[in-house]
């Protein structure tokens, strides 16, 4: 069954946060490193992405809790997995493995979950970030036309991570965390060249993400704005992630509801930020939030982000169940 036909009947569930797993294990810089890269010339602790070549087992761990709790759709490890990110430990050359080898553990994660409780649609989303840089916003106040990266790199930067990623298996690609749409049109356009070159495409999912109290992404643009600027774009789902709890989402939600023919994705951190930068909404908290969006119809993919755990996706399914999707 096509993953269109299923989110006509029901709300997919999308994973929660891989990071917020990963730190539960207090890894070290001797764990980052593993055997592979044992002699790195640069620290490489906090290299996340990394793990799914140095430490597989705990991510296709932290996939099958996912699974188990009750996601049809788990995010590969590799939302910093280009070349653009992967510079800041130098690591640029290790691009297409850090893709391939992350859908292949999301990949085992799943078969054991086959293996164990029976077939159901299970899909693995390639996860594509934003990539530390903007296109659109000089990072130097004194020279405000300056831009660290173009179009055209950020174009190839994405086409090479997309490659792997189809190459890897994956089923379905998730450009999230859009705090600059030019960054966006770029990596959809890097996405297209990657799908002629393989000759084969796959479904796409948009998620942007809101960064202040008066709905606006870093680059300045409206929720609407933000819709219409990728709405040439054939995507399966546009929706919104990050920065911003369930409750800040909500009015942000009904515009993306209100106004797009695409099916509608919402993975909101559990609650904002404390001082120390952790998240403190319980599952229970953060479900009776995302319960109104369910009841006002808004979403056809529900997920968690930052701060989320297996434990909040395991109450979202059970509550997803009960309710109608939106319609298109």
């Amino acid at each position: 069954m096509q993953i269109e036909d299923i989110l006509k009947e029901k709300i997919l569930i999308l994973d929660g946060a891989m990071g917020t797993m990963i730190q539960q294990y207090q890894l070290k810089e001797e764990d980052f490193r593993g055997s592979q890269f044992k002699t790195w010339h640069k620290d490489i602790k906090g290299n996340n992405d990394l793990l799914s070549i140095t430490q597989p087992e705990i991510i296709k761990k932290i996939h099958l809790e996912y699974f188990i709790a009750g996601a049809d759709i788990v995010e590969t490890n590799t939302f910093n997995s280009n070349r653009i990110s992967m510079a800041d430990y130098d690591m640029q050359e290790y691009v297409r493995e850090l893709n391939i080898e992350s859908v292949k553990v999301a990949n085992e994660a799943r078969e054991e979950y086959y293996k164990k409780y029976g077939n159901k649609p299970l899909f693995i989303a390639g996860s594509i970030g934003p990539t530390s840089k903007t296109a659109s916003i000089s990072p130097n106040v004194n020279d405000p036309a300056y831009r660290e990266v173009d179009f055209d790199f950020l174009a190839d930067i994405y086409k090479e991570q997309t490659l792997a990623l189809i190459e890897g298996g994956a089923d379905l690609l998730l450009v999230e965390t859009i705090f600059d749409t030019l960054n966006a049109k770029a990596a959809f356009f890097g996405i297209e060249d990657a799908f002629m070159e393989a000759k084969k495409s796959l479904p796409l999912m948009a998620s942007g993400t809101i960064t202040d109290a008066a709905g606006r992404t870093l680059s300045g643009q409206t929720t609407e704005a933000f819709l219409t600027s990728i709405s040439h774009i054939p995507l399966l789902s546009i929706g919104l992630n990050c920065a911003l709890g369930a409750d800040q989402l909500f009015q942000y939600l009904e515009i993306l509801s209100n106004k797009s023919p695409f099916f509608i994705s919402a993975h909101p951190n559990a609650g904002l930020p404390n001082p120390l930068g952790g998240y403190d909404e319980t599952p229970e908290m953060m479900a009776e939030k995302v319960k109104v969006y369910m009841e006002n119809q808004l979403v056809n993919i529900l997920g968690g982000c930052c701060g989320t755990t297996p434990a909040h996706i395991k109450l979202f399914a059970e509550m997803a169940a009960k309710y109608k999707p939106r319609t298109l």
